[in-house]
Formats: structure tokens, C-alpha cells, sequence
């Protein structure tokens, strides 16, 4: 039985390992089997495609590996950060991804990657507050304006730390990346008052939740919304005045992979026009790609649900990687947010 087990254990080892394949793991729900089909029937590289649900799990397994058997990953721009001070992900050779010129210049000058030494950005999107028109005669504009008492009951919040922080840290007039401890206990103290407001959690089919009107308002990512108002045409999304945090997921590669040849097609092919279109019309996601958002239909294009004006994104803050201690700390008040709830 135990050689039975190992040898399917070999044998599955052998087939991320052959040659001609590229081993990708990735966030679902953000590459179309499509575009993984057809980067296959054109280079003739079987692609071997898992997925993941958090940044954390991805991280986790990577770090649990003796030996990296992945060529190709997707961590949002602040692991990018974490990973590479710990030397987890490879140095992007330039000079074989020649479609990076596709990319617009405010994804290619960042602050977690500056240079884009290790990452390549692919998609984006932000965090704001959406609500039905149908419910709410008088929309907010600001995070603030969700400690209302009119909204008691009422808001659908992300079921994700930092970004509920943030939007704390942000209400008190504090950046969504602060550090100071003292900052980030006075957002848990603010945090506390807003439980009774809050109607639910949800990270996972935040979509259907406010399609079926589930929840009025709350907060969202932008791209959420986005395909919940192609269903529901009372569904609105507001930027709030006092900043709001922009996220990035970044393609990489891990420090030894064991196709790297083929990671370098692979992400060079996500990186082509044609394929950030697909990416953008099957998933519903902000590309980086400036060629390929050029080719968008202009109802997607020129939207500012997806693609805010500039005057907009000045608003925004990338997401950082905030260091062990204080993700502990963000962690510990959590447990008791969620208990309070």
C-alpha cells in the first residue's frame, strides 16, 4: 500500500517536473480556461493549472515546500513585497518579456516592486463603497458616513482584515498602510462602534449578495460591482473623498522554478493585447494593459466604475506589505471584531 502511495506521489511529482509544461498557480477566478487553452494550442506547453483563495494559502504552501514546482504565480502586490524580502521569487529577466510595452506607465512605476524587479502587474481594481439606488436616495461619499445610524443593519462588509482596516485607518484620517500601533488600536475602537451598521461578511459571492439586494450598501471591490450593476441596474459604486485602496495582482515567478523558460512564455503571452482583452471581457477584471484596454468596447473602457478618471486614482493607495508584527496585530483585533459581531 505505502509503495502504491508513493509511486502515485513520483508520478505525480514526474508530471509537474517533464519538460514542455508550465506549472501555474494562480488566485481563482482571474485567468480564463480559455486564454489557459489557447496559450496551450499555440505553443504546444501543457499548462498544469491550480488555484488558490487567499494570498496567505498561497504563500503558506510555497513556504512549506522543500522544493519550489511551481514556474508561475499570481500574489496580490503586497506579498510581491513580503516574498521578495524574503527572497521567494526570481528576478524578472526584461529582455524576454517583450510585451511589458503594452503596460500603462502607473503599473509600471510602483512602490512595492519599484522597477518591477521580481513582478509583473496583470490585473487591478479598488475598494469603494457600492449601494442600490432602489434603497439609498442618498448615497455616501465617504467612509465615514457608514457609522450613520441610518444604516443600522444594513451594510455588507469584506471579510478581509486590511481591507476593513483600512478603511478605519482612512475614516480617522490616517493612511490604509499605517504601522503606528497606537493608529491602528484607535481603528479597532472605531471598528467597534460600527458592528451594529454591519448586516454581514462576505468575500465570497459579494456578486450574488448584492444582485439579490441581500444587502443596499456596503463596501466592495470595484469590479464586483461592476458586474453586479450589468445585472442590476440600481447597483452604484462611489470612490469615497477620503481615499480608498487600490490592489494589483502580479505575476511572478518563484526562486527556482523548474521550467523557466516556459514561465517567461507564459507570462509574456498574458502580457499580449489580445489576451488582456479576453482576461477583461470573460472575468470582468481592470487590466494594466494599455494596448488591450484600448481595444475594449468604450461602454467598458470609458467606465468609470472599472477605470476611474485620474483626478480619481489620485485618491488611492496602493496596498503595502505592513510587516509581521503589525499583521499580527491587525490579526488579534479581528478575532475580536468578528467575536463582537
Amino acid at each position: 500500500m505505502y509503495k502504491l502511495i508513493f509511486l502515485l506521489f513520483s508520478l505525480g511529482c514526474n508530471t509537474l517536473l517533464a519538460s514542455n509544461v508550465v506549472n501555474v498557480y494562480a488566485w481563482g477566478g482571474e485567468l480564463p480556461k480559455e486564454v489557459i487553452q489557447q496559450f496551450e494550442h499555440e505553443t504546444g506547453i501543457t499548462v498544469n493549472f491550480s488555484t488558490y483563495d487567499s494570498n496567505e494559502t498561497m504563500y503558506a504552501k510555497l513556504k512549506a515546500g522543500r522544493r519550489n514546482v511551481y514556474d508561475v504565480i499570481l500574489p496580490s502586490a503586497y506579498y510581491v513585497e513580503r516574498m521578495q524580502k524574503q527572497n521567494m521569487l526570481a528576478k524578472i529577466d526584461h529582455s524576454k518579456l517583450t510585451n511589458l510595452i503594452n503596460l500603462e506607465p502607473l503599473f509600471l512605476h510602483n512602490e512595492y516592486d519599484p522597477g518591477n524587479q521580481v513582478s509583473v502587474p496583470l490585473i487591478w481594481g479598488a475598494t469603494g463603497i457600492f449601494y442600490n439606488q432602489d434603497w439609498v436616495k442618498t448615497p455616501p461619499h465617504a467612509w465615514n458616513q457608514l457609522w450613520d445610524k441610518r444604516w443600522r443593519q444594513q451594510l455588507l462588509f469584506l471579510d478581509d482584515a486590511r481591507e476593513v482596516f483600512s478603511i478605519a485607518l482612512m475614516s480617522l484620517g490616517y493612511l490604509p498602510n499605517d504601522l503606528d500601533p497606537e493608529h491602528i488600536k484607535a481603528a479597532f475602537q472605531k471598528l467597534r462602534t460600527l458592528i451594529p451598521n454591519i448586516k454581514l461578511f462576505a468575500s465570497d459571492s459579494i456578486q450574488a449578495i448584492i444582485i439579490d439586494e441581500d444587502a443596499i450598501a456596503g463596501v466592495a471591490w470595484n469590479g464586483d460591482a461592476f458586474k453586479a450593476h450589468a445585472e442590476n441596474k440600481q447597483i452604484n459604486f462611489v470612490y469615497p473623498v477620503d481615499g480608498f485602496v487600490i490592489w494589483v495582482d502580479c505575476l511572478a515567478i518563484p526562486a527556482n522554478p523548474p521550467h523557466p523558460q516556459e514561465a517567461y512564455q507564459f507570462i509574456n503571452f498574458m502580457l499580449r493585447a489580445d489576451t488582456a482583452v479576453q482576461i477583461a471581457l470573460i472575468e470582468g477584471h481592470a487590466i494594466t494593459n494599455a494596448a488591450g484596454k484600448a481595444l475594449l468596447p468604450a461602454a467598458i473602457r470609458t467606465n468609470p466604475m472599472v477605470y476611474p478618471p485620474p483626478e480619481t486614482l489620485k485618491r488611492g493607495h496602493f496596498q503595502r506589505d505592513v510587516g509581521d508584527e503589525t499583521i499580527a496585530l491587525y490579526n488579534q483585533y479581528w478575532e475580536q471584531l468578528k467575536l463582537a459581531f
